[in-house]
């Protein structure tokens, strides 16, 4: 049964629970449908329906696709522009749970689990659209808690601002952030760097916080992490860098690459690390897009990749395939997409068996 918890209780960590990696098995992926009049796609709404599309598609051979959806006709739009696609929806479960916007990840429930009953469990976080950038976000905040709800899982609320984006972890111990989001005044402006660590080992179970630096130019969540660098294994990352040293980016992933470099895991063993290419600048209407091949989403049988019909759309196929053998990558372009400043991982939460 559903049951709101407090610190009183005891922190998610100390009850044995942990934040698994995302490449252990799923139970669904969750999503936010987008409404034809959101913010997040202005005047390209019906242009990026293919991509939703074949996201869900794309894992329909995998795990059940969750969509939250505001009512019974939004509901039926999706399933309109699913079928206009060619899209499979016989995995596909709705739920009235309405989001201003689609950024599931950041908006979305964080589950933990443990190996006693209640196996899972949602931290709620608390959502101010990075910082405050787009209001009103309300509806997107309480998302956690109603899903929590709809599932019948305890909730536990931390009471400080967190994203889904802004941390990746190996599912042992270990968890990559960046100083530019979680330090960001923003964000937990009487909080410090000691005080957020604590948040994470109390709440996701981590013992050992890695902290990079500045994200990718055009990314409005201050740098979240899933655009630069994310963990493949329990061991290894995969991190993107800029061969142009003309280009923004050139010198904060060229810094993040220095400190993954010095990087140490939670047992004190140092990190594999593979490097990804960044596509090619993309800009729309004067802004820079944050597209990055980071941006990934690991589902139980598919790796959902974000390409931008850029010649080193290959390069990142071939990386994430050998970082996958046993999973198939799909790619599915994104040129339209990265106008709403995100792609897969942005789009997706992951509900652990």
């Amino acid at each position: 049964m559903f049951e709101l918890r407090d610190r009183s209780q005891g922190v998610p960590a100390s009850l044995g629970y942990r934040m698994p990696a995302e490449w252990e098995p799923h139970a669904a992926t969750w999503l936010s449908w987008p409404r034809p009049d959101g913010i997040s796609f202005p005047d390209a709404y019906e242009l990026v329906m293919p991509a939703f599309a074949k996201m869900v598609d794309a894992l329909s051979d995998s795990e059940p696709v969750c969509i939250n959806v505001w009512d019974a006709a939004h509901q039926n739009e999706v399933s309109r522009q699913l079928s206009r696609c060619g899209a499979r929806d016989g995995h596909v479960r709705f739920y009235r749970h309405p989001a201003y916007e689609p950024w599931c990840r950041d908006h979305g429930p964080i589950f933990v689990k443990r190996q006693q009953p209640p196996q899972c469990a949602v931290i709620d976080w608390g959502y101010n659209a990075w910082g405050g950038k787009y209001p009103p976000h309300d509806l997107d905040d309480a998302v956690p808690t109603r899903v929590a709800e709809a599932l019948g899982l305890p909730v536990y609320e931390p009471g400080i601002v967190m994203e889904g984006g802004s941390v990746d972890v190996n599912g042992l111990g270990t968890l990559l952030t960046t100083r530019s989001c979680l330090l960001n005044p923003n964000r937990n402006p009487h909080l410090s760097e000691v005080q957020i660590e604590g948040y994470l080992r109390d709440y996701l179970g981590v013992s050992n916080v890695v902290w990079l630096g500045d994200g990718i130019e055009g990314d409005d969540t201050d740098g979240h992490v899933d655009d630069i660098t994310r963990f493949v294994n329990e061991t290894a990352v995969l991190t993107v860098v800029e061969e142009d040293p003309d280009d923004a980016n050139y010198l904060p992933l060229k810094s993040n690459l220095d400190l993954l470099r010095g990087m140490r895991l939670e047992d004190g063993g140092a990190v594999n690390i593979t490097q990804l290419p960044m596509p090619a600048r993309i800009e729309r209407d004067g802004l820079r897009l944050p597209a990055s091949y980071a941006n990934f989403y690991i589902a139980n049988g598919v790796v959902l990749l974000p390409v931008f019909a850029d010649v080193r759309d290959a390069e990142a196929i071939r990386v994430l395939s050998n970082a996958f053998p046993s999973r198939l990558v799909v790619p599915i372009d994104c040129t339209e997409l990265i106008w709403g400043l995100g792609a897969f991982h942005c789009l997706t939460q992951q509900q652990p068996v």
